[in-house]
């Protein structure tokens, strides 16, 4: 698997990819935003590793232009443990994060995590067109279509609306959400899965003022209706 690790402190880039390699994966660098989308375009990566603070173009709207014209999963570093820099990185269409300094052990987890659901981690028994009311999932394309639209999804977010649309007016738990988008058994993150059901939302809702196809269920989990 070949992954991009985008930083502009050498050193931190130097001691992640030699640890990446160690691990059996193909590395590509680069320090600056410019540099990263050339090299995600010659390169064609698995997965990017993107820090946010970046020169000459910050890993925020790095992140908005690939992801523009890509569904690769991307996984934001960000040396900030604060709420608004985690939302923001996924509302321009990142799939996770990691709040630096972070041992390698958390990283290669992490990646982990980040590259389940994508073509070579399908599940098992998954058919390839999911319906639940007027909307139809593409499971090879990870795209939605909706009202004769198609809607575009990062890979976490289709493996999660997957797992509600498979369970189409039933009521999916929170724990078995996480469970099945992220692999955490215990101690997921609840927050991280509502920014998801809410990025979710917004892309589904080709109408405004409509209410989502969504429902959240206080305290137990959520439900296609």
């Amino acid at each position: 698997m070949k992954v991009l690790i985008v930083d502009d402190d050498v050193d931190t880039l130097d001691i992640t990819a030699y640890a990446l390699r160690r691990e059996g994966y193909t590395v590509v660098t680069a320090v600056d935003g410019r540099q990263a989308l050339q090299r995600w375009e010659s390169e064609k990566p698995d997965l990017v590793i993107l820090d946010i603070v970046l020169p000459k173009l910050n890993g925020l709207e790095t992140c908005r232009k690939i992801r523009s014209e890509s569904n690769v999963p991307v996984l934001m570093l960000t040396a900030r443990d604060q709420d608004e820099d985690v939302v923001r990185g996924l509302e321009f269409g990142a799939d996770d994060y990691i709040v630096t300094p972070f041992s390698h052990k958390q990283l290669m987890a992490r990646i982990r995590t980040t590259m389940r659901g994508t073509r070579a981690h399908q599940p098992v028994n998954q058919t390839d067109q999911v319906a639940a009311g007027d909307m139809a999932l593409d499971v090879e394309a990870h795209e939605v279509v909706r009202g004769g639209h198609r809607i575009r999804l990062t890979p976490l977010e289709f493996r999660l609306l997957y797992c509600l649309a498979s369970n189409h007016g039933r009521l999916v738990s929170t724990t078995k959400l996480i469970e099945h988008v992220w692999g955490f058994k215990d101690g997921g993150d609840a927050n991280l899965l509502k920014t998801h059901i809410c990025h979710i939302r917004r892309k589904l809702e080709l109408q405004p003022g409509k209410p989502a196809y969504i429902k959240n269920v206080p305290g137990t989990g959520y439900t296609i209706f």
